[in-house]
């Protein structure tokens, strides 16, 4: 009995030794901010290419499991739909704050964008530039959301790839036949519920590794995308960040509040994702924490959260599909010297609001900005000058996307009943740390 009683009383000891998993990654963060530098100023080979493996290796774990995750949870979205009353209400609400959300986010950086004339005052050549390889168009776009084959498979220059578009399609369609079908579907339903829980548990566990993968990630961003490479296009990367930040810590602090909701709150809630997705660059791979704190830490209800937040993960880019191919359009013109009018300047709102779809679980945004680029009759080979600084855009667009998708169902839960602000004005606040898989339960 003796030998027990130190036991017991030793573990939490040990537990409160653990540094918080946001302090890990901010220690993650650091410790790769200083090995980028050494690997740079240094010129340190091996740990220029140890840090570009880590940070692969970490990016490649989210995308294995970035296909069945989305697949199963869209099916499981759209069958909960059942136990949610005025089911298409709330979804029309919800596209329709999507599509408010990105107007605005479009507007913001349309005006950024005429205000500092980025393009103008970069000091980068056009000569040589070349049109990326892999482009968008609206056909490609229509075309691409029928679906290939049962798997979303598509053919690639590395082989085959998954396209995501098509999942979501496919994932809509099936659960909305589960829906259909009814009691009989139940046997099915209840094996893809038990897949979804499988998956979210898995992508814990590649989060978990998210420290490590910080290190390597903004350590090889630091080694390989010095101030001479952004130097150039200083303006137009700090145009993304301020049009990203304004959203992030403006726009969506005043939605919030003129729902009577807390901005606080929503940024004491939702950060663990946010924080996240800046640094995984992938709103997909964000997903099982983005849905974790909208209920957990929001209040949102389970059965509407499992329905808007993968949706949003694959189609809701403020960041990606409206701030910045609004910029990257604006600095392209002006690098070409080619003269954007009012007619112009709306069919970029347009394709922003329209065509997010068209990135959906794609880190970077060149399809988005080949397609608006494309809308605009403006020259491709903009993109390939853009694409060197785009990992360092992209963490704070991906940010503003995850931020996005948590407040838009925060939202439109609170305008229907959906959110219990006990939950949402509580003190206490849900971490990683506290990780379990999330229920799935069994409807009947």
């Amino acid at each position: 009995m003796s030998s027990s009683a130190p036991t017991t009383e030793a573990a939490p000891a040990r537990r409160g030794l653990r540094l918080p998993f946001w302090a890990q990654v901010l220690l993650g963060l650091a410790l790769g901010l200083v090995l980028g530098f050494v690997a740079r100023q240094g010129d340190v080979g091996w740990l220029a290419t140890t840090l570009k493996t880590v940070g692969s290796t970490f990016v490649q774990l989210l995308q294995v499991v970035v296909v069945p995750l989305v697949l199963t949870a869209i099916i499981v979205s759209i069958a909960n739909l059942r136990q949610v009353t005025n089911a298409a209400r709330l979804a029309v609400q919800t596209l329709v704050w999507f599509a408010i959300t990105a107007l605005i986010a479009v507007v913001i950086g349309i005006t950024i964008g005429l205000v500092t004339n980025p393009g103008s005052s970069a000091t980068i050549t056009t000569a040589g530039a070349e049109a990326p390889s892999r482009t968008g168009s609206w056909l490609d776009f229509l075309t691409s959301i029928v679906p290939a084959n049962v798997l979303g498979l598509e053919s690639s220059s590395s082989g085959l790839s998954f396209n995501v578009l098509q999942l979501v399609v496919l994932g809509i369609v099936i659960g909305a036949a589960a829906l259909a079908v009814g009691e009989p579907a139940e046997p099915f339903l209840g094996v893809v519920r038990g897949a979804l829980a499988v998956f979210q548990k898995i992508t814990w566990w590649v989060i978990r590794l998210a420290p490590i993968g910080t290190a390597g990630l903004i350590g090889r961003a630091v080694a390989q995308y010095g101030w001479d490479l952004v130097a150039p296009l200083a303006v137009f990367t700090v145009d993304v960040y301020v049009g990203c930040a304004i959203v992030l810590f403006v726009v969506y602090p005043l939605l919030a509040r003129a729902h009577g909701l807390s901005p606080r709150r929503f940024f004491a809630g939702a950060w663990p994702a946010i924080q996240f997705a800046f640094v995984s660059r992938s709103s997909v791979g964000t997903l099982p924490l983005t849905q974790r704190v909208v209920t957990k830490n929001l209040g949102v209800s389970e059965d509407y959260a499992s329905f808007a937040v993968p949706i949003g993960a694959t189609t809701k880019m403020d960041g990606c599909a409206a701030i910045y191919p609004a910029l990257a359009a604006i600095t392209v013109a002006q690098l070409f010297g080619v003269q954007l009018g009012i007619t112009d300047y709306l069919l970029i709102a347009f394709v922003s609001v329209v065509g997010s779809a068209a990135t959906a679980g794609i880190t970077g945004a060149v399809v988005m900005l080949t397609l608006t680029l494309s809308t605009l009759g403006l020259p491709l080979e903009g993109v390939g000058l853009l694409l060197a600084i785009d990992p360092i855009l992209d963490m704070m667009r991906t940010a503003t996307n995850v931020a996005g998708q948590a407040l838009v169902p925060t939202i439109v839960a609170k305008r229907n009943g959906l959110i219990d602000l006990d939950v949402y004005n509580g003190a206490k606040v849900s971490s990683i740390d506290e990780e379990r898989t999330q229920p799935v339960p069994a409807r009947v």
